[in-house]
């Protein structure tokens, strides 16, 4: 074992050739760089500054990474009823270079201009390969190494000197390979675009051969085989550039940009697969394209039982007859009262029963008293982001619990709350996703008041058409599933808590945001419950008289997306029951009251946290 290892610590004490060092941070400041944090505090100085169009681009770019932050997106609604900002004012002042070159270089292929794409595509190969060494320079030297990751890379804390540094070599190998999703990962995504240096060739091989550059497209098609030599497309693309091209090319090659990342990509992934075999180091190949005789032979039954469990991400659920479905409903003492084709859709569904009266009472006077105590969540009572007509009031999960706990609301408002959201969600997976769990992505009880004195004559809408997981286009009917939409959102839900109100029905549209197909009128337990794509524009008529309440869910089938303010709202709910429960069982000698003080920092102690608090602008 000794001999095996001293190759390791030669290649670690010297680095690669004209690779830079750098120092590393902590991983606070590391976490706060990625969270963008800073263009938080920016765009307040440029709104203080009133440079509002730097102000507007700032705060799109921290709302790009951080899209559950309510503060930032009622900021952002009110940047874009400003009349000093223009619509390209939000821009992501983060974005990549090479993403900016690729994506302009799709549009210009879109538009059959292949001469123009391809030095946007050139520059965005070049740029996504410059990514990747300045992702790998972050690797080397030493790291801060947390238990949780040592122990899932395999290395424990036990051996000495020369386990150590494998240890730490194979940290650093893992990291370089991590590097190619990292550049393939688009900002404000979780996930990184599948093969993303393989679809940079091959659109370039294209786009060189329709503009007669064959020599240059016949570069790029070896490069695109150097991944995938069996690939067919490639092998009929290359025989046909060749054909055209007629006379011989003996020097004509693969990118040597590109074999260089093969050799060295394949070079590193040996290492890795040799540590996983004799060191019991884990890895997770980030590429497709590695050969299977790369991979030792012990290892090769394993990585394919692994590689057909697919996540749920790729698999659609299969559906059921709907029928049964129903069934399940009935068992929950809830009715269909429409279904997809009585809505002249696809996947929307209205479900009444979830709530009794007495129950939206309960809802709606937690709503009331939040709203009263100046609950600062949500919108807090302000004129709402998308109509200077009414008012919006907004009330989390998390904030309702802390309310609750403080004595400012009644805990049972609270406790039905959380109990709601989670029928809702049942509900919505027994009906739409049987076979693919759904998990709560965000819980919000929200009110929208109309004006008084505000309503005659208006021509607005209370919610513009808009699409809760895609940015919708209503002149192309393309609904786009970028930043800065909620682009793990799955499957929506509004379930209404009154009715006593002028206006404020849902419908849904076409694409084009003006043709209506479906409207639904609130009523107290009714669910309104559809998937989240661009197939289901919806939008909500102007309340012109009363107050509306609804509760706004959102579901997901990631789990990394999971509401985590309803689990910290649940544990603290429980907390309290505890607290109670003791209080109940032994009874205070001393008869005075607790003062508030006392009591609110005795709570704090309790959960072992302050309650969180939203920022303000």
């Amino acid at each position: 074992m000794l001999r095996l290892l001293r190759p390791l610590l030669l290649l670690l004490l010297l680095p690669p050739p004209g690779s830079p060092e750098r120092l590393r941070v902590g991983s606070t400041l590391r976490d706060a760089f990625r969270r963008r944090e800073p263009y938080n505090y920016l765009q307040r100085a440029y709104y203080q500054l009133k440079k509002l169009d730097l102000a507007a681009a700032a705060a799109h770019t921290f709302f790009v990474a951080n899209p559950m932050h309510l503060q930032m997106r009622e900021d952002m609604a009110k940047y874009r009823r400003m009349s000093g900002v223009q619509p390209q004012s939000f821009r992501d002042l983060e974005t990549p270079p090479h993403w900016a070159a690729y994506d302009t270089g799709l549009e210009l292929l879109e538009r059959q201009e292949a001469g123009l794409a391809l030095p946007r595509l050139e520059e965005a190969l070049q740029g996504s390969l410059a990514q990747m060494e300045s992702c790998r320079a972050d690797c080397q030297g030493p790291e801060e190494q947390e238990g949780a990751e040592e122990e899932e890379d395999g290395a424990g804390s036990q051996g000495g000197l020369y386990e150590a540094i494998a240890r730490h070599w194979i940290q650093v190998l893992q990291c370089r390979q991590r590097c190619v999703g990292e550049t393939a990962t688009r900002p404000g995504r979780s996930f990184p675009v599948p093969d993303f240096l393989p679809s940079q060739l091959r659109r370039l091989h294209e786009a060189h051969a329709q503009v007669g550059n064959l020599s240059q497209a016949i570069e790029n098609v070896l490069s695109v085989l150097l991944f995938y030599p069996d690939d067919e497309a490639a092998k009929r693309a290359l025989n046909q550039y060749q054909v055209q091209l007629g006379e011989p090319r003996p020097g004509l090659g693969p990118r040597e940009d590109i074999q260089r990342f093969i050799l060295r990509s394949l070079g590193e992934k040996r290492q890795l697969y040799y540590a996983m075999e004799h060191l019991g180091a884990s890895f997770k190949d980030p590429d497709p394209w590695t050969p299977a005789a790369l991979i030792p032979e012990a290892l090769r039954e394993k990585l394919r039982e692994d590689q057909e469990k697919r996540p749920w991400d790729h698999e659609p659920p299969k559906p059921k007859p709907l029928t049964y479905w129903k069934d399940v409903l009935l068992l929950e003492g809830v009715t269909l009262t429409q279904d997809s084709r009585q809505l002249n859709g696809s996947e929307r569904a209205v479900l009444d029963g979830l709530l009794t009266p007495a129950e939206c009472g309960v809802l709606l006077q937690l709503a009331k008293d939040a709203a009263g105590a100046g609950a600062r969540s949500g919108y807090r009572g302000r004129r709402s982001p998308h109509t200077p007509h009414e008012r919006f009031e907004g009330l989390t999960v998390l904030k309702a619990a802390q309310l609750a706990r403080a004595g400012t609301v009644g805990s049972q408002g609270a406790k039905l709350l959380l109990e709601v959201s989670e029928r809702v969600r049942t509900l919505t997976q027994a009906y739409f996703s049987p076979e693919r769990p759904l998990h709560l992505s965000f819980t919000h009880l929200v009110c929208r008041s109309a004006i008084e004195g505000e309503q005659e004559q208006r021509m607005d809408l209370s919610h513009p058409v808009h699409a809760d997981n895609c940015v919708l286009d209503p002149d192309t009917g393309e609904c786009w599933r970028e930043p800065p939409a909620y682009t793990y959102r799955d499957y929506s839900g509004l379930l209404y808590l009154n009715d006593d109100f002028q206006g404020g029905d849902l419908f849904f549209t076409e694409p084009n945001a003006l043709t209506v197909t479906a409207r639904v009128r609130p009523r107290c337990g009714r669910l309104v419950a559809f998937s989240s794509g661009g197939e289901n524009p919806h939008g909500v008529w102007a309340v012109t008289r009363g107050r509306r309440c609804a509760l706004a869910l959102w579901h997901t089938w990631a789990p990394e997306h999971r509401e985590q303010e309803w689990i910290e709202a649940k544990e603290l709910l429980q907390e309290s029951e505890e607290e109670e429960e003791e209080e109940e069982e032994m009874p205070s000698k001393d008869p005075s009251p607790e003062p508030p003080s006392r009591r609110h920092q005795r709570v704090q102690d309790k959960a072992g946290k302050a309650p969180r608090v939203q920022e303000e602008l």
